[in-house]
């Protein structure tokens, strides 16, 4: 089986089941906990403190507030400065006490990781120590247990997302962003529970950044929308964009054309799952 394809389907089966046999639950520390208790909750401030499930609509939400807060800012700094040029004294100390005060207000970040940079952005710049960073997430993600979610360690997971984070904000023209974003993706498909909503918004930039991206990004979105968000229509949509921009990957490809198939003639994926 295509890893990509059992990367999106068959790991949350796997580990229902072993959770099932082995009565217990993968630990964040990489050991487990007794038969019955919940899986931490992460806040990126306290790393396996506060994990909860998010939704797509207060992922949304969240993106539009941090999107007209940065907006508000943008304008209210250029129409102070548009008074200062033309020695509107008055006007400019209005602006100036508007800006102070903003700035007094703490911005709470609500969803943390909802709040991913602006879709628009050219990355295209080696840089150096970009390409670092990239390295040390993935080191990091190798050492937590990426590809063996058993026995991941989600302590070191989240290591890896603050890596590949920092990154994105410290160098949003490096070529690595798209990467970087990818497997944010995959940090929070396969190793956060509950943040399938925002796996897909990292997938979505990753492809958004570079569209020729080489990671099956689209087809990850896809796998997430069909079997874990049910929702059919973006899925659908998904598997076609894969169909037409991720054929390099000839068996996600395959599993595509099959899935919009049985998507457009109603099958669900339950029915549909191997």
């Amino acid at each position: 089986m295509n890893r990509n394809k059992w990367n999106g389907i068959g790991w949350t089966a796997l580990l229902v089941a072993w959770g099932a046999v082995g009565g217990c639950n993968v630990d964040p520390s990489g050991g487990h906990l007794p038969k019955g208790a919940a899986l931490a909750t992460w806040d990126t401030q306290k790393p396996g403190v506060d994990i909860t499930p998010v939704e797509a609509e207060e992922v949304d939400l969240v993106e539009s507030v941090v999107a007209h807060r940065d907006a508000y800012l943008q304008h209210l700094t250029a129409l102070r400065d548009y008074y200062q040029a033309r020695g509107y004294a008055a006007k400019q100390s209005w602006a100036d006490f508007e800006l102070n005060g903003l700035r007094k207000i703490k911005a709470f970040r609500y969803v943390d990781d909802a709040e991913v940079p602006v879709a628009k952005l050219d990355p295209s710049a080696s840089i150096a120590e970009a390409d670092s960073m990239y390295a040390r997430g993935m080191e990091l993600m190798e050492k937590g247990g990426h590809g063996v979610p058993i026995f991941y360690r989600q302590k070191t997971m989240i290591q890896a997302a603050d890596v590949f984070r920092d990154l994105i904000q410290k160098y949003p023209t490096s070529d690595k962003v798209d990467d970087a974003a990818f497997y944010l993706g995959e940090i929070h498909k396969e190793y956060l529970p509950g943040q399938e909503p925002i796996a897909v918004k990292w997938y979505e930039r990753a492809w958004t950044w570079n569209a020729e991206t080489p990671h099956p990004a689209r087809f990850q979105a896809a796998v997430v929308y069909d079997y874990r968000m049910h929702d059919r229509d973006r899925a659908l949509e998904l598997y076609r964009a894969v169909v037409e921009r991720e054929v390099q990957n000839a068996s996600n490809v395959r599993f595509a054309q099959r899935r919009i198939q049985d998507l457009a003639s109603g099958r669900t994926a339950a029915s549909a799952a191997p």
